[in-house]
């Protein structure tokens, strides 16, 4: 695949809801810097590497690039190819993520580097994850501009999202470690298909975590998404484990993740392992990239979806990109009304602190002031 041109990268960041930063002036250093190692990569016989970021576990001779486009054996090491390249930069809501329980109403500055280590035959995000960062003709910018911009922007969090972050976990790992120092907050929206400890050393300086669910069916994960169940699961227990705040999302795709019976061992799941007041999202498909012939996803469907994880005693279960459904957050306990969105015009009238207002209950999350 060759470059992209400047159109078709503006297009993938509409379709990812970012914004490219293509030409821009002194802001950015526009040298093209040298090669970074990566972490997470040991020998393997006389001329190769294994990446041990991903369950993939990618073994790579000289000049080979990983599943996930992003990480390449160059001259006996492992090299991230993305390291200070982000293609999407932009100021999102943090319910955009979707986060419905992290500081409602706040902004996040949110940045992508091209490349994902799964194949999703639906991703709304194509042009961006199913490329090399090598294809984004973009200007080169630090961490720390990342923190700048950020605090410029009145971001009280930087997203690492639209892509598949972990797959540039370095760059990740050094921006997080500043914008914590900065006192800013930070987002991983990620599929999850990251090993233990890759994770583990992240974990620290994170603050919250979205995670594709992306179906509960080891047959769905490998023709769907070209990846499997298991290591998505154990992410989620990891972040759980190390005290990252959680919320997940599953996108019901029409004849491939819509089974119910599939989404009530979900909800059962996620009960009795992520716990019962952990967010769950059931977020509507619209048809793209190499499921275009498909329709989106029926209202009702939806509707089920989440009676059926209600069903199963979750107590915040919410549902994406239909306008008209009730996205608000109500007090398990007494039902006042916690956290009011229409779209993302947000406000807060039923919280103090992290407390509910009325009955004095208490409603996890990460919440401002807090």
């Amino acid at each position: 695949m060759g470059k992209f041109t400047r159109r078709e990268l503006l297009q993938a960041c509409a379709a990812a809801g970012g914004l490219l930063v293509l030409g821009a002036g002194n802001l950015f250093s526009q040298e093209r810097k040298g090669d970074h190692i990566a972490k997470y990569w040991h020998a393997f016989g006389s001329d190769a590497v294994q990446c041990d970021l991903c369950p993939h576990g990618c073994v790579l001779t000289e000049g080979r690039t990983g599943f996930c486009r992003g990480r390449q054996n160059r001259n006996g090491s492992l090299v991230t190819d993305g390291y200070g390249y982000p293609c999407a930069m932009h100021v999102d809501p943090i319910e955009k993520k979707p986060l419905y329980h992290f500081m409602p109403g706040s902004l996040a500055w949110s940045i992508a580097i091209a490349g994902c280590n799964l194949r999703c035959k639906n991703c709304q995000n194509y042009s961006i994850s199913q490329t090399s960062p090598l294809d984004t003709d973009v200007p080169y910018a630090s961490p720390q501009k990342m923190v700048d911009e950020a605090r410029k922007n009145g971001a009280e969090a930087i997203a690492y999202t639209y892509s598949e972050p972990s797959v540039w976990i370095e760059y990740m790992f050094d921006t997080a470690k500043l914008a914590r120092a900065a006192g800013l907050k930070n987002v991983l929206v990620t599929c999850g298909y990251i090993n233990e400890a890759p994770f583990a050393d992240l974990a620290p300086y994170l603050d919250g975590v979205h995670v594709d669910l992306k179906s509960f069916d080891e047959g769905i994960y490998r023709n769907l998404n070209a990846g499997s169940l298991g290591p998505v699961l154990k992410t989620i227990l990891n972040a759980k484990k190390h005290g990252v705040w959680v919320e997940i999302v599953n996108l019901v795709v029409p004849q491939w993740s819509d089974n119910l019976e599939m989404i009530r061992k979900m909800a059962m799941w996620v009960r009795e392992n992520a716990g019962v007041d952990t967010p769950l999202h059931f977020s509507r498909f619209f048809p793209l990239y190499q499921l275009a012939q498909l329709y989106p996803t029926p209202d009702e469907t939806l509707i089920k979806a989440r009676s059926v994880a209600l069903g199963e005693k979750l107590r915040y279960v919410y549902i994406g990109n239909v306008p008209d459904a009730d996205s608000n957050t109500y007090c398990p306990q007494c039902r006042n009304l916690l956290v009011e969105r229409n779209g993302y015009i947000v406000k807060v009238p039923g919280m103090k602190g992290s407390h509910c207002a009325r009955c004095g209950s208490a409603i996890p999350g990460v919440w401002k002031g807090c």
